[in-house]
């Protein structure tokens, strides 16, 4: 059995009942890769359960007596938050996470703990309290995160986060990402989300020019394919190939159903969240950023109108790779 952790800033404190809707989440999107039910099953549990029963002085006089102070302020995690202030609830996690993987070790046999390397030390923590509550058989593992080459976390969009979840990142969206990372990124990428062998990685990796964008077509459609399916990857590119070639399919393009031909360029930006605001969407228009039916727009007040809905739709373009297409509801 293993514990996952992943990466958390300040923390959002989150009532019980959004911590169960996540636990939910989780699992439906983890059931794709790790099997709940029949023999040797997964199991997933929220933490919450024993956490929020526990007694603060109780807490802190069996676990918070483990933990040195001066160690946990020089860890890394620690050392990045001090100059913003870090509270004492964050000084806390570690002690929570510690706590958790000891819990699952005694309860269910958790030898093991896995997270991305900037967890490194929530997940000694807990190796190193296992072991002085007396038990030497706890592990932990750290892999590398994935970032671009400035050292940010790839998965960052205009948009927001990079959701596994196709109702926030649909499909498409999510295959435009990966056809859309930088040439530098491919060969991590490849290597570390795709089970593409070795040899095809290094072989795609070493294209140059124009044609590293074949290397991230295929790294694109192998990503949307374990994430949503080969269906849904297929689906992706047919959309990609119509908007950007002419070819294939507009069918999974993202699209708003609308039932009047005559709305505002501003408001159709809104729909699209190509625009957080009718500010921004103003902002866009006059930098030059939008495109309706591959002709630029450059008057903020343009209301389109039946005349710009060929075949029943309209495809707005934000800067050279963002698309929507907004389609009359019949």
């Amino acid at each position: 059995m293993v514990i996952l952790h992943g990466k958390t800033d300040m923390r959002r404190m989150m009532t019980r009942e959004e911590i169960d809707h996540n636990v939910q989440c989780f699992k439906v999107q983890l059931s794709k890769f790790l099997n709940f039910d029949g023999e040797n099953a997964a199991i997933i549990v929220n933490n919450a359960d024993w956490l929020l029963e526990l007694k603060y002085v109780d807490f802190m006089r069996k676990i918070g007596s483990l933990f040195s102070v001066n160690r946990m302020l020089a860890a890394e995690c620690y050392k990045q938050r001090m100059e913003e202030g870090l509270t004492f609830f964050e000084l806390g996690y570690m002690l929570m996470q510690s706590y958790d993987f000891l819990y699952l070790h005694d309860k269910y046999g958790c030898k093991l703990q896995i997270g991305g390397n900037d967890q490194w030390s929530n997940i000694i923590g807990g190796v190193e309290l296992i072991r002085k509550i007396g038990s030497e058989d706890s592990f932990g593992l750290t892999f590398r995160l994935l970032t671009t080459k400035e050292g940010k976390k790839m998965g960052k969009t205009e948009k927001g986060a990079l959701w596994l979840d196709p109702n926030k990142t649909s499909p498409y969206e999510f295959y435009q990402y990966w056809r859309n990372i930088a040439d530098e990124d491919v060969r991590t990428v490849l290597c570390l989300l795709t089970f593409l062998p070795m040899e095809e990685v290094d072989k795609l990796s070493s294209l140059e020019d124009e044609k590293i964008n074949e290397a991230k077509k295929i790294a694109a459609f192998e990503i949307t394919k374990l994430i949503h399916g080969e269906e849904e990857a297929k689906k992706a590119e047919q959309a990609a190939l119509s908007l950007f070639t002419g070819t294939g399919s507009l069918e999974n393009v993202p699209t708003t159903k609308i039932n009047n031909y005559n709305i505002s360029i501003i408001d159709a930006l809104l729909l699209a969240n190509f625009a957080p605001s009718k500010g921004q969407a103003k902002i866009l228009i006059t930098q030059g950023g939008v495109n309706l039916n591959d002709e630029k727009i450059s008057d903020i007040n343009y209301m389109l109108s039946e005349k710009d809905f060929k075949n029943g739709y309209a495809i707005i373009k934000k800067g050279k790779k963002s698309y929507h297409k907004l389609e009359i509801e019949k």
